[in-house]
């Protein structure tokens, strides 16, 4: 019996974003499912055994900020691996003090972005 392909959720707000995330995924033998905000990331999650999230830190509505605070009360919380077009000084601590597993910066070069997804997978490759 084959283990599933990890499930990756992609939590931006720009389209183009999402499309190019999950067709890397895709390419790299994992599944996606992305969300374009925050509340319809968090209403989905409990329908969803993600193994992984990709959250955009800079967002309308519920900010990257406000999704790690929402998840660090859920069980099973899922690893985050935050991306940013915005290094804002100290953001990589306060992302971290929330439990997000990796801070990278955008554009996210695919070797990074699939190391620190098999990372977060406890080292299985992704």
């Amino acid at each position: 019996m084959h283990a599933r392909p990890p499930l990756i959720a992609v939590l931006d707000d720009e389209a183009q974003m999402r499309r190019a995330l999950r067709r890397l995924l895709r390419a790299n033998g994992c599944e996606a499912v992305s969300f374009a905000d925050g509340e319809s990331f968090l209403a989905a999650h409990a329908e969803y055994p993600f193994d992984c999230l990709l959250l955009d830190l800079h967002m309308p509505g519920l900010n990257g900020f406000a999704v790690l605070r929402a998840l660090a009360g859920l069980d099973p919380r899922p690893p985050v691996i935050v991306l940013t077009g915005h290094d804002d000084p100290g953001n990589e601590e306060r992302v971290s003090a929330l439990g997000a597993s990796a801070y990278l910066l955008k554009p996210v070069d695919e070797s990074p972005l699939m190391a620190a997804i098999g990372r977060s997978l406890g080292g299985l490759s992704a």
